[in-house]
């Protein structure tokens, strides 16, 4: 794990500290308090996973694989279901091989969501994340609506070294991502970051505006990899999952950028959203800096949440000089 990973790390097993006291200790004491494994058992589990924001339909396909290894594997003690239920949460939140496949094409990737949920901050710190692996990237600002959009973005874009299209107040956004895509075939750029008005889910012209901006991507740039991630503040819970599935129904999100999981306890919803939608979480945030955004990584999630120790076994297995 290099320097920059581990830190992250370091951080993000901090910032699911109160998400850890929601669930993992209630959970761990389910497992010390039980003499067997019974309905009892399941249900206890059932109800904290729920409770720390997993979500109904997470937590029925954690437990239905539980359940088939305790019986694979005739595990009679609650104490060595743990580790199983540990690696059953792991595998509902694998990402999957194709995930990042937009890094090697020429593609065009959207954020979409609420306001406050740090969309603008996160389009900085994607495009200071592919800049870094050489890319050639363009910002569009089409959240042309907030005051001080255009203005927070250029300095990010300055801070990544990237162009950006647009930043006036009140243009029509529409018209700043037609001008963006001529300007990216014609740059021969790599990745073209598109931000967008915080569409509240309820603003129906908001969300036509996306379909319009959408339908001129597909006209214009008809050959680009196209990604749509959705950024939701981990802080919010479930009203974060709402949020996704009111924006699936008029963009076809391919991720999400989960932001603010240092210091809530709502992080369960990580879990939730991607079992509920079939969406994957992408990207994780924890904090402000640029190195405080990542792509998600199932493992380094899990072993952060229920405090698995890292690179003991490692250690163990080294040979004494």
């Amino acid at each position: 794990m290099g320097e920059e990973k581990k830190g992250f790390f370091g951080r993000l097993k901090a910032g699911l500290t109160k998400t850890r006291d929601n669930i993992v200790h209630s959970m761990d004491s389910v497992f010390g308090g039980f003499s067997s494994i019974d309905d009892d058992f399941y249900e206890e589990l059932e109800e904290i996973l729920i409770m720390g924001d997993i979500g109904v339909n997470a937590t029925g396909e954690i437990l239905e694989r539980l359940k088939k290894q305790v019986k694979e594997n005739h595990i009679k003690e609650p104490a060595a279901c743990r580790e199983h239920l540990i690696e059953s949460i792991r595998e509902q939140m694998e990402v999957g091989e194709t995930a990042y496949d937009f890094e090697k094409e020429r593609s065009v990737v959207m954020l979409i969501g609420v306001n406050g949920v740090g969309k603008t901050t996160t389009v900085g710190k994607l495009a200071a994340q592919l800049k870094g692996q050489g890319k050639k990237v363009l910002i569009a600002a089409a959240d042309t609506f907030r005051a001080a959009a255009g203005e927070q973005l250029s300095e990010w874009a300055a801070r990544a070294g990237a162009d950006m299209i647009g930043g006036t107040e009140g243009a029509d956004p529409a018209s700043v991502i037609f001008d963006a895509v001529s300007a990216a075939k014609a740059r021969n750029v790599d990745v073209l970051l598109c931000d967008t008005a915080g569409r509240l889910h309820n603003k129906k012209n908001l969300m036509e505006e996306l379909k319009k901006i959408n339908r001129i991507i597909d006209r214009e740039f008809p050959d680009a990899h196209r990604e749509n991630l959705i950024v939701l503040d981990g802080t919010t819970g479930q009203n974060a999952l709402q949020q996704a599935k009111e924006f699936s129904g008029v963009a076809d999100v391919t991720g999400i950028i989960l932001t603010k999981l240092d210091g809530t306890a709502k992080g369960g919803i990580a879990v939730a959203i991607q079992s509920e939608l079939q969406i994957p979480v992408k990207y994780i945030g924890v904090g402000e800096t640029i190195e405080d955004l990542q792509k998600f990584d199932a493992k380094q999630f899990v072993d952060a949440l229920f405090d698995v120790k890292v690179g003991e076994e490692e250690e163990q297995q080294m040979p004494l000089l």
